[in-house]
């Protein structure tokens, strides 16, 4: 039996539906997920610490494949009371008029969307940030809120170009939507 299958997952991403099929399908099949930041993950492919990652807004190159999945619209995470916490329709355009709200820089790349989240959280400013981190992070005391026409992010499923795991495939099948009789 191959080494455990080694993917890590960023920020937002939530593996657990595409583990438990894999623990279906595969009674006794090692997989480990490990959450890491963006910079973490990409050297745990180039290092083969890990066979596969879940990034964000990474395309295929000469070295890793990388099959989108989905896209997630961002939103601005605001303290509950604020002025905008209080709109209920948000676009870039708002962003500059927050009633002298900074709006922080989330470095999701290093992994600071709780530290972001903390620091709107007493009242430093405001953050965009994808809506799943924000949903990770959620507090009672901040509101998140979508902003309709802001740039949008990608979530992608890479691996190395040579070296693939074995059990690669699989996981690309069960990401995939394939179902257990499915063929290629």
């Amino acid at each position: 039996m191959p080494e455990p299958l080694e993917v890590a997952f960023v920020t937002g991403v939530t593996p657990t539906k595409w583990e438990r099929i894999w623990r279906e399908r595969r009674p006794g099949g090692r997989i480990h997920l490990t959450p890491m930041t963006q910079d973490a993950a990409l050297t745990a492919l180039a290092d083969r610490t890990a066979h596969m990652a879940l990034l964000r807004d990474v395309t295929a190159d000469d070295d890793r494949h990388a099959i989108p999945l989905y896209r997630e619209q961002p939103v601005l995470v605001s303290p509950k009371g604020s002025l905008a916490a209080g709109l209920d329709d948000l676009s870039v355009v708002d962003l500059d008029d927050l009633d002298g709200l900074a709006v922080l820089d989330v470095d999701l790349v290093a992994g600071t969307g709780a530290e972001a989240v903390e620091l709107v959280a007493a009242n430093v400013g405001v953050a965009v940030m994808p809506q799943s981190v924000a949903r990770q992070h959620s507090r009672k005391d901040v509101v998140a809120k979508p902003i309709r026409d802001a740039a949008d992010t990608g979530i992608s499923l890479v691996w190395p170009v040579t070296g693939a795991h074995p059990l690669a495939d699989v996981f690309i099948g069960i990401v995939r939507g394939r179902t257990a009789n499915s063929s290629r």
